[in-house]
């Protein structure tokens, strides 16, 4: 991006006269002061740590300007500033006011599960023959929807941005924000089910994000949700996709090996499209892409070539070879019930010489339900096809307790939050070259610092 520093300020209504800065140019906008650019506006969000307390640390790492807000007393003399009555609001602001004036099209995607791999199956489908920005990472809430907003490129054509949620109204919020020309859901799972108490009140979370859907805008959602198609019913133009030809766009003939999976879609019935992942369930992540890569005309071939080749953002699910050559399907990031039961599914498809180890840790934001949620993942536990587990965190005690009837106790492993350097001892003395270990957890248990220990 590029602005003069008066048009930030006109954009977000300074409160000050900045007039003797107008030589000044902003070429971007951080709300680290330790993560900045020379060129850059700093936001001093007011939070835990207030940012307006490192104003000096972003000086010194290249800020050129800041966004003051007005109830801060002591502010800079002697450095460029924008005074606002709210530095979180000034930045959404600003964001609006970019993207007005870049005009890309709009695509917005959520979900329970899948969001970040379909945000970025999309977004390679939509770089095929469009110049598309997409979320880094998960910035997908209030602050990270305008952040990626404001990391567009002036030529940006297409914009894909990924939209969370975890409380009523926030998708109803950025969907006005960003006003998209297509938005997508790509299942309703039970997610920050602690929150909102049934998937009937998550389902009715995520469609806001149609709220803010321009007049011609485009609804792509799964065909086979009942808790979707109800609530789509008004909308005039919509697309659906999913695993029954009911579905404008459905796959058949799906297959797949350890490290792909191969399928047919009903409107491009000469071609096989393959995608770098397991589970059916990425199967309908992609055919998300191929909805809305049909809506901006890609050509199939194009398709092909971008689900195959799509860069995932890192600790999605995806194959890493261990320090004993055992292959660990890491999925690190996040959990939900309906996310361990898909991939745990997929992860016992392919049958191997070795043997296939499940590491489970805590799905947080769970409520009142967490005990009955994990123990229901007890049902796609098999000792003939997953021949040991183990558990970590405090909610997994309910399905150690619930397997300890099914599983041989030497094959039955339970940990608490804390003892992860203990896990990790007894899962390596147990691999050996030829295994498969799936790992699956909220962020919050940090699996993260086991993959590292058994990739190094």
């Amino acid at each position: 991006m590029k602005m003069s520093l008066t048009e930030v300020a006109r954009a977000v209504s300074a409160q000050n006269d900045i007039s003797e800065y107008e030589d000044i140019d902003i070429t971007s906008v951080a709300f680290d002061s330790r993560e900045l650019t020379d060129g850059a506006l700093f936001v001093p969000l007011v939070s835990q740590n207030d940012g307006h307390d490192y104003i000096q640390s972003a000086i010194d790492n290249g800020a050129v300007a800041t966004f003051w807000q007005k109830d801060h007393e002591n502010a800079p003399t002697d450095f460029p500033i924008i005074v606002v009555d709210n530095t979180l609001e000034a930045l959404q602001r600003l964001s609006q006011y970019y993207l007005a004036k870049i005009n890309p099209k709009v695509v917005a995607i959520t979900g329970s599960n899948g969001k970040t791999t379909t945000k970025d199956m999309v977004a390679s489908v939509l770089s095929t023959q469009f110049n598309v920005t997409k979320t880094h990472a998960n910035f997908n809430n209030e602050i990270g929807v305008p952040m990626t907003i404001l990391d567009m490129e002036p030529n940006t054509e297409v914009l894909v941005v990924e939209m969370g949620m975890d409380r009523p109204g926030q998708l109803d919020f950025l969907s006005h924000l960003v006003e998209p020309d297509v938005a997508a859901i790509t299942m309703i799972g039970e997610a920050h089910i602690e929150f909102f108490g049934t998937r009937d009140k998550i389902a009715d979370a995520k469609m806001e994000i149609v709220n803010g859907l321009k007049e011609d805008g485009i609804f792509v959602y799964n065909g086979d949700e009942p808790l979707l198609e109800s609530r789509s019913e008004s909308l005039p133009f919509k697309r659906t996709f999913g695993l029954t030809e009911d579905d404008d766009f459905y796959a058949y003939d799906i297959a797949g090996t350890e490290v792909q999976t191969t399928f047919k879609v009903n409107k491009y019935s000469d071609v096989e499209f393959k995608i770098p992942m397991i589970g059916e369930y990425n199967v309908n992540n992609a055919l998300v892409a191929i909805t809305i890569g049909d809506l901006y005309r890609i050509r199939e071939e194009n398709i092909q070539k971008a689900l195959l080749n799509v860069n995932l953002t890192n600790n999605r699910t995806e194959w890493i070879e261990g320090s004993k050559h055992e292959m660990i399907l890491s999925d690190v990031y996040n959990s939900n019930p309906t996310a361990v039961k898909e991939v745990v599914n997929a992860f016992t498809q392919e049958k191997i010489d070795g043997r296939k180890i499940a590491v489970l840790g805590d799905m947080l934001e769970l409520g009142d339900q967490s005990i009955q949620l994990h123990e229901s993942l007890a049902e796609v536990l098999d000792p003939k096809e997953v021949q040991s587990v183990y558990l970590i965190g405090p909610d997994m005690k309910y399905l150690y307790d619930k397997l300890s009837s099914v599983y041989p106790s030497e094959n039955l492993f339970y940990f608490k939050a804390d003892q992860l350097d203990d896990l990790y001892d007894q899962l390596n003395a147990e691999i050996y070259e030829g295994d498969q270990v799936l790992l699956k957890a909220s962020h919050g248990i940090h699996l993260e610092k086991l993959l590292d220990k058994l990739t190094n």
